[in-house]
């Protein structure tokens, strides 16, 4: 192997190895591991309704053969696909920053302690 190729190579094994690292610390923490599957579905969700309106024609009769129900319906399928396909091959970097903020307002929330001595309103 070259010196040119064994650099790219030897970051590609770090990286994943910190990858695997990472969802194995996700797996053993099941706060981590919910809130990344709720930000990932959030990214899917945000995916899904980019490619509708890249998808949507003003033309009569597109690709899909979008005059009538069946279209719409293909066209709603297959924008959802291309989404999921998206977000699983790393998405557009939402679902990190939704899941950073997620955990963050999580350990606030934990950190937060009751107010004590609150008088009780009887009515």
């Amino acid at each position: 192997m070259t010196a040119a190729l064994a650099l790219p190579a030897a970051r590609l094994a770090l990286n994943a190895a910190g990858s695997l690292i990472d969802g194995i610390a996700g797996a053993l923490d099941p706060a981590k591991a919910k809130a990344k599957k709720q930000a990932d579905e959030f990214e899917t969700m945000f995916l899904e309704q980019m490619t509708d309106k890249l998808f949507a024609t003003t033309e009569n009769e597109g690709p899909l053969g979008e005059n009538g129900t069946g279209g719409g319906v293909y066209r709603s399928m297959l924008t959802q696909e291309y989404a999921r396909h998206l977000q699983k091959a790393g998405g557009i970097g939402l679902s990190d920053t939704i899941m950073r903020d997620l955990l963050q307002v999580q350990e606030q929330a934990g950190n937060a302690k009751p107010a004590t001595g609150a008088a009780h309103v009887r009515s």
